[in-house]
Order: structure tokens, then sequence, then C-alpha cells
């Protein structure tokens, strides 16, 4: 299939409204612009660069977190929550009770997300997974009446009030099932020589018009292209995520997909995902050498200003690159010190800039690894 030449697919008519059924994907796809190879070579290099800069990261699983809690963050604020990154990372009982249901479904966009990767070690990138992946999503938040982990047995709708007025409505629920069995086979047909950003490029289109579940869709569609690249060993760690750069400019991004559903303009799309891989990618491997930069810069502090305590210090501040949110008593149990140790232990890091205390109380204060969650805004 020519991309330059590709029919998106076709409107029947339901009850009163008309529905959107694409066309199959799993074939071989070639293209004539030369742009689109130019931007398909950047991208890859930057997706290149990105892994190697990754495996000269000591610890790189410290780093992850972040990356993972940042785009749950911003992945759920597509959808309208309101959570930052600095509440996603506090315990649930320093959450205020008007904002915990958005705490609740990032917390459970993180996990989902995590279990997920860990999943591909058993588990093929497929239809089962995907839907094991909606089931925690949706777990205990909005949505969760709304067949959690399954397909939709029913009509559904993007935009406005009803199906009188919405704005884009996917196939009917009988279609769903074929559609989606389709897209898995094009991801995994060795049979066809299609680079792998733009097979995961026409995937992520594909898997948006057919909004498979009732809820949740757009969460699911944005990690499908980090899976797939997970599974597909083209990133060797998960930490390239597209939200951030679909949220910059959110109508840009819906519009892009309308306009392959509405002019068959998927090559325009393809070269806008590849812009966003490219851009992704180059931002991810500058955030790994802030990192760096900022590990170093405290660990040198450190081993000149804790005295004794330098070995503490380092073991506290390893432990912030993981949970960059942190209590006294907690820095007591990380460090097997005593109360009065671990107070003076956190003034030594709120004195060095490295932590800042959020919580406002006198006892039970509870700190941010500032510096470090700011790279990430």
């Amino acid at each position: 299939m020519d991309i330059e030449e590709y029919k998106a697919g076709r409107f029947e008519k339901g009850f009163n409204y008309s529905y959107f059924v694409p066309e199959l994907i799993n074939r071989q796809w070639e293209w004539k612009d030369p742009q689109l190879g130019t931007l398909l070579e950047r991208a890859s290099i930057s997706m290149g660069e990105l892994n190697s800069f990754a495996r000269l990261v000591p610890n790189i699983d410290l780093f992850i977190q972040l990356h993972v809690t940042k785009e749950a963050v911003i992945s759920s604020r597509i959808e309208g929550t309101q959570t930052n990154i600095d509440e996603a990372l506090m315990p649930e009982d320093e959450i205020s009770p008007e904002r915990r249901n958005d705490w609740l479904e990032v917390r459970n966009y993180s996990e989902a997300m995590k279990n997920a990767i860990n999943e591909l070690e058993q588990l093929p990138l497929s239809s089962r997974l995907l839907c094991k992946t909606h089931e925690r999503l949706l777990s205990g938040v909005r949505g969760e009446h709304k067949m959690p982990g399954e397909f939709r047995r029913s009509q559904n709708w993007i935009g406005g009030a009803s199906l009188s007025d919405a704005i884009f409505i996917p196939p009917a629920e009988a279609y769903v099932n074929e559609l989606m069995g389709d897209l898995e086979k094009f991801l995994h047909n060795e049979n066809i020589h299609v680079p792998a950003l733009v097979r995961i490029g026409i995937a992520h289109y594909q898997f948006e018009t057919i909004h498979p579940f009732l809820d949740g869709n757009g969460r699911i569609g944005r990690l499908l292209i980090t899976l797939y690249l997970v599974s597909q060993k083209i990133l060797h760690q998960p930490l390239l995520y597209l939200s951030a750069f679909f949220e910059r400019n959110k109508s840009l991004y819906y519009d892009n997909l309308t306009h392959v559903r509405e002019k068959g303009d998927l090559m325009h799309w393809l070269k806008y995902f590849l812009t966003g891989v490219d851009e992704t990618a180059r931002q991810s491997s500058n955030t790994l050498s802030d990192i760096l930069k900022l590990k170093a810069q405290f660990e040198n502090a450190l081993c000149t200003e804790a005295g004794r305590r330098t070995h503490s210090a380092l073991v506290l501040l390893s432990h912030l690159f993981r949970g960059p949110v942190i209590s006294v008593k907690q820095a007591k149990v990380i460090c097997d010190l005593s109360t009065k140790a671990a107070n003076d232990l956190v003034s030594l890091f709120v004195q060095q800039g490295i932590l800042k205390e959020i919580s406002g109380k006198t006892r039970y204060r509870l700190f941010i690894f500032a510096p470090y969650l700011d790279l990430f805004k």
C-alpha cells in the first residue's frame, strides 16, 4: 500500500448516526515522499543516542521512575486530571479529598504502565496485555463501571454529549475484535518490511480510531507506543513517552488524527509522529545528562559537608532518585539512624538545597527533592 494513496475507511449507518470503519492495516507500506525518509532517519538516530546514553548511566533504574511518573501525570492531564508531578509522588493521606480522584487516576496509570512493561517479559504485546493494562488503569476510579479489561460491546463516541452531536464516532462494536486482531498481526508481521517507527505510528492512529474500550483509550493508545518500542528492543529502557509532545498542542494532535480519517492524509500524520519521536528522544537524553550533573553536584557537596555522616548522606541521596518525596521517619529507616540523627541529616539536605519542606507542618513533615523534580517540569 502506497501511503500517499491511502484510503482511510468508510462511513456506515447506525441508528440516526454514522460511524467510521477504518481500513485494515496489516499490509506492506511504501512511500515516495523523501521527507518521510529524512524524518525517519532523524528519529532513529535520536532513539539510538538515547539508548546509548541510557547504557552509560549507572543505576538507570533510579531515573526511570520519574520518567514513568511524568508520563502518568501528562497522559492523565490530557484526559482532564489536574494532578501535578509533586502531588503524584505524595502519599494518599497528604492529598486533599477534592483532588484524590485525580491522584488515584495518575497513580493507576503509573502502576498500569510499570506492570505492562514487566509483563512484556512473559507476554507478547497483544490485545490480552492491553486488556490487562486497561483493567489496572480503571481500577477504583472514574470509568471503573465501563468494562475494565474488556473491549466494548456498545457504541462509543468522541466529543459532544451524545451520538447526535459527537465529533467522531468510532466503528460499531461488531468490528472491534476484527480490527484489533488486524492491528496485533500488523505489529508482529515479520513477512512485511515496515520500519518500526512507521509501524507504531500507523498502529497508534489505528488504535485511537478503533477506540476499542469504553474509557481510557487515549492513555492506553499512548502507552502502546512505548510498549511496542520496548518489546522490539528498539528502546532498551522505558524512557521515551510522547504524551508531552501531544499535550503541548492537543488540538494539533487531534486535528492530525482527524485529517487521516477525513482526507486519508496518513503521510502528514506520520511526519508529525516522527517529529515527536525525534524531539522527545533528544529531550530525554538531555534530561538524563542533567540528572547526572545534578547527582555529581550533590554527591560532591555532601562529601564536603557531611563529614562522618557522608555514607548515610549518600545512601539517602541515592534513595531520593527513586522516591523524591520523604519524611524524617523514612530517612531514619533508609539510613538506619536514630530519630535525632535522621532529623539532622534531613536538615543538612535542606541547607544544601537538596530537600524542600512542603507539608507546612511542625511534626510529620514531608520533603521533596525539588531540584530533581524540576528537571521533569
